[in-house]
């Protein structure tokens, strides 16, 4: 592997690790050779994700958190500290979306998804900047989504929520330049994961046939703009939102 793509030595927490495109980011950077911390609620899940990473070589660590709750990131933290020594990276994945019309969600539930999908990585990022700053340096990675470009009719406290992690990455990115931490975003196409299976085998062919590349995207197919971002060929760049979505936001 090109030394600039090469993780050896690195953390890597990666919220919503367990599984679909948290879990595909978490593979691609063990591979790449960092540890990685396997931070989500399932702890069966996390488990099973920690054993299926620890059979590529690498060392990973399960954590129980939960990113609406400030203590349990800060507990995230520092068990990674107490487990690695360090942080040197940050995928901020865990998100929810709760699929009605704008008129039919309660305030709690507005909430839940405000709380898990723009709070929470919030409250990562901020969490982490300490030890990144203190050794001089650090690489930030928020999940958006497709929906932080184009508007949604089935998921509008998700597209509100993601794009605002896009503009949360711009300031987080502009404000922690000084500190040598880069922050960017990666926004996924239509990627077959848990939060899609719900959609309909009409709308499914139907965004299919939108897609320039005529088919859905695979969870793993995220890692390489991950381990791109999370690594030194990305030194300069900071503030971005990177589409990984086959040429669907080009059509």
């Amino acid at each position: 592997m090109p030394t600039e793509f090469d993780l050896t030595g690195k953390v890597a927490i990666v919220t919503g690790g367990n599984g679909g495109i948290g879990y595909g980011i978490a593979r691609g950077l063990a591979r790449a050779g960092a540890d990685i911390v396997v931070a989500a609620r399932n702890a069966v899940k996390n488990a099973q994700a920690v054993s299926d990473l620890q059979t590529s070589g690498g060392q990973a660590l399960a954590v129980s958190t939960d990113v609406q709750d400030e203590a349990s990131v800060q507990a995230m933290v520092q068990a990674t500290l107490a487990a690695f020594g360090r942080v040197d990276i940050l995928v901020n994945n865990a998100g929810i979306n709760i699929r009605k019309a704008p008129q039919d969600y309660t305030v709690e539930e507005w909430l839940r998804v405000v709380n898990t999908n723009l709070t929470g990585v919030f409250l990562c990022a901020r969490e982490v900047y300490a030890p990144m700053a203190r050794a001089g340096g650090g690489k930030i990675i928020n999940i958006g989504s497709m929906t932080s470009v184009f508007g949604s009719s089935v998921a509008p406290a998700y597209s509100a929520t993601k794009g605002g992690v896009v503009q949360l990455t711009k300031s987080l990115a502009i404000f922690w330049a000084k500190d040598n931490i880069q922050v960017n975003a990666i926004l996924p196409g239509w990627i077959h994961t848990d939060l899609t299976a719900p959609t309909s085998a009409e709308r499914y062919h139907a965004i299919q046939a939108r897609i320039p590349h005529g088919r859905w995207g695979e969870p793993h197919e995220l890692a390489g703009a991950a381990v791109f971002l999370a690594s030194r060929a990305s030194d300069y760049v900071t503030g971005i939102a990177m589409p990984v979505d086959g040429g669907y936001t080009s059509m």
